[in-house]
């Protein structure tokens, strides 16, 4: 309390917005730190803005800065009417405190710094706090932001997370909150927000589905810089849409991204000022799903930041912040913009509060993380170890790869990861020359023994990645590449990605021997081992097809594998086409459905499990042996084969038809069982 009291004698506000000239400057500079004591420097104060005792806290870590000023504004765009100089303590954060509380205001801080020369520069553009709970943006590609004051009135009611103890009791359902009611066919209030989302959740529940994994809602950079526009920085020639549709652009990693909210707009150089909007819809998204039974997912990219935004990681400072190169370029491995330096002890904590937040603000339940290989170990164990002191459930999944590749590390550190291995070996990894075991074809470096690894969790004891099935999330298709869907008309119709679709709504009807593939990758899916996740409109063969407008793109009309930039119909969820395919939305959930019923599916222990094959080598399956609490007994069999019957001798007993991807005259089996090809079955023993 001394200390706050000997602070305000010393603040003195003046009321300009942007510093005067250096020789004016009535505060001396501090003297920056240099480069060399960066990963010395660590604070455990609050960053952000904070009430404490009554007071108005701001905090910014700028280690290189010489001077910062804090700016206060009573809108999202209009002068400052308030400023205030800040004070650095001995690890680089700087910090005022103002003897009022400021909710419904709008910040930012002006910050000099010394460049590399040693001189001290004036830095204009007004920064946002990187700690911002809620921003303001403008709809242009340098997304200017100012930090907006909010003060959550939500009520929880007795609301806490969904306690999924076994990951391997998951079916993940991975959605982008946009696509899933912004086509007409939705039929939605406010289409592509929070709040329409809740519309959708009895179609999620009933297909089966226990948790909903969002593409990335943290505030990020949705716009990119025009198209073929010289007067940019950089010539953009790859963009014609000029939009980052998917968010994995992160600018403010504990803001909601307010596209979203009920006020979100992409409206030229307008601002999405919808006063916290965002934050309170998001929470009754995520308080509506749980109602329902059903976790949530954060997608989270926390690897790297957008290479054209006013990001404020790059204007505070992006020597501290991000990989360069000698010349002090930015370096990235990840090919999506500036790749963010985990390592640095400042970074670290940003992050790791940041998941903290998520999780005891808005109750979220786990997280998918981005390109995870580019995290730093350190961080990596940190991040698990500080979430279950939060939440011991928590779902922690990573993207394996990014730079490198290791899900076996990942395994080691008690992370689960995408399961890449099981897609690419039971779909294939292209349907062109190297399709996969549904199509009666082995990829590259696959056998059937690999196959049979895959259904019993791909773990490290039969040579897999992991050291438990509960780190293997298996998977057909997600965001990236060809839906599935698509991946099965491309292969079955001898068509490529340059054959124009006209007919969408009869592209979209699978035809009966597509209905096939669908069915047999559904149930190899469903009966595996682990983890299930399911892309949106995997479960009625959805099409992404480049939809046809005014934006000059000469692949209008063709499939699209990385949809990444299209807020259009290519990647909402089409309705009618999935009407049009119940039947095979009707097999996910009767599948996803026995799952929940019957725990062995998912997760018996390995040494329960032994594999069992049929006489032809695209004929294999597993038996699930009874345990002590459990005597049921079951054989999974399933035949890859695109014309060969599999023929299966039986062990000792009475077998009962339980599930199949085809129809069983004979109920009750004795010795032996045939299957047909391209299908499969479950027994279950009497």
């Amino acid at each position: 309390m001394k200390k706050v009291s000997l602070l305000l004698l010393v603040v003195i506000p003046f009321f300009h917005c942007a510093f005067q000239d250096s020789t004016t400057q009535p505060v001396k500079p501090e003297t920056p730190f240099s480069v060399s004591q960066f990963d010395k420097l660590y604070s455990n104060k609050a960053l952000g803005y904070h009430v404490e005792n009554g007071h108005s806290v701001f905090r910014v870590f700028a280690p290189r800065a010489a001077i910062v000023e804090l700016a206060l504004f009573k809108s999202a765009k209009g002068p400052a009417y308030a400023s205030y100089y800040m004070h650095r303590d001995d690890q680089g954060v700087w910090e005022i405190f103002i003897n009022k509380r400021l909710w419904n205001k709008y910040y930012g801080y002006y910050i000099r710094a010394e460049n590399d020369n040693g001189d001290i520069f004036n830095q204009s553009t007004l920064i946002a706090d990187p700690y911002s709970i809620s921003v303001s943006t403008q709809n242009n590609y340098h997304i200017n932001a100012r930090s907006y004051i909010h003060k959550s009135s939500f009520d929880w009611g007795s609301d806490t997370w969904i306690a999924i103890k076994d990951p391997r009791d998951l079916i993940i359902y991975e959605t982008n909150v946009r696509d899933l009611t912004a086509h007409p066919s939705a039929n939605a209030d406010n289409p592509g927000t929070y709040l329409a989302a809740i519309d959708k959740i009895n179609y999620i529940k009933k297909l089966g589905v226990n948790a909903v994994e969002f593409l990335p809602l943290q505030e990020f950079a949705n716009i990119e810089i025009p198209y073929k526009d010289t007067s940019t920085a950089l010539f953009n020639t790859w963009n014609p849409y000029a939009r980052n549709h998917w968010g994995y652009m992160s600018t403010f990693f504990f803001a909601p991204e307010n596209y979203y909210s009920s006020h979100g707009n992409l409206e030229a150089d307008t601002y999405i000022d919808d006063k916290g909007r965002a934050v309170e819809e998001f929470k009754t998204m995520v308080k509506a799903l749980h109602t329902s039974g059903i976790a949530v997912i954060m997608d989270v990219v926390y690897n790297h930041t957008s290479t054209y935004d006013l990001n404020p990681f790059k204007l505070i400072d992006k020597k501290y912040y991000y990989r360069l190169d000698e010349d002090g370029d930015f370096i990235s491995i990840s090919g999506c913009g500036n790749d963010f330096k985990t390592e640095r002890p400042m970074a670290r904590k940003l992050i790791v509060e940041s998941v903290l937040y998520w999780m005891q603000e808005y109750h979220i339940d786990g997280f998918r993380f981005d390109l995870a290989s580019m995290i730093d170990d350190k961080t990596l164990k940190q991040i698990i170890r500080e979430a279950r002191k939060v939440n011991p459930n928590v779902v922690i999944i990573a993207e394996p790869w990014g730079g490198t590749y290791n899900p076996d590390h990942f395994s080691d550190l008690g992370w689960s990861s995408w399961n890449d291995q099981f897609r690419n070996g039971i779909k294939g990894q292209n349907p062109y020359n190297r399709p996969g075991f549904i199509f009666g074809r082995w990829d590259e470096g696959v056998s059937r023994t690999n196959v049979m690894r895959f259904l019993m969790g791909s773990l490290r004891r039969d040579g897999g990645q992991y050291v438990d099935a509960r780190h293997s999330v298996n998977y057909l298709e997600s965001h990236d590449d060809n839906t599935f869907g698509d991946f099965v008309r491309l292969y079955l119709r001898k068509n490529s990605e340059n054959d124009i679709i006209e007919d969408i709504i009869t592209h979209g009807k699978l035809t009966p021997e597509e209905l096939r593939f669908h069915k047999l990758g559904a149930f190899i899916l469903g009966s595996s081992q682990g983890i299930t996740m399911l892309h949106a409109g995997q479960e009625f063969g959805r099409s992404k097809i480049i939809e046809v407008n005014d934006i000059s793109d000469p692949q209008q009309g063709k499939t699209d594998h990385n949809s990444y930039n299209k807020d259009n119909s290519t990647n909402y969820i089409n309705y009618t086409i999935a009407k049009q395919n119940q039947e095979l939305i009707d097999f996910y959930s009767a599948m996803l459905r026995l799952r929940q019923v019957y725990p062995q599916l998912r997760k018996t222990p390995r040494e329960l499990l032994e594999p069992f094959y049929a006489d032809s080598k695209f004929g294999i399956g597993y038996h699930i042996m009874p345990n002590p609490n459990d005597n049921n007994e079951f054989i999974i069999m399933i035949n890859g084969s695109q014309d060969k019957s599999a023929y299966y001798n039986l062990p000792g007993g009475m077998w009962s038809y339980l599930f199949s991807t085809h129809p069983f005259n004979n109920k009750h089996i004795l010795n032996y069982i045939t299957l047909e090809p391209g299908s499969g079955v479950i027994l279950i023993k009497h």
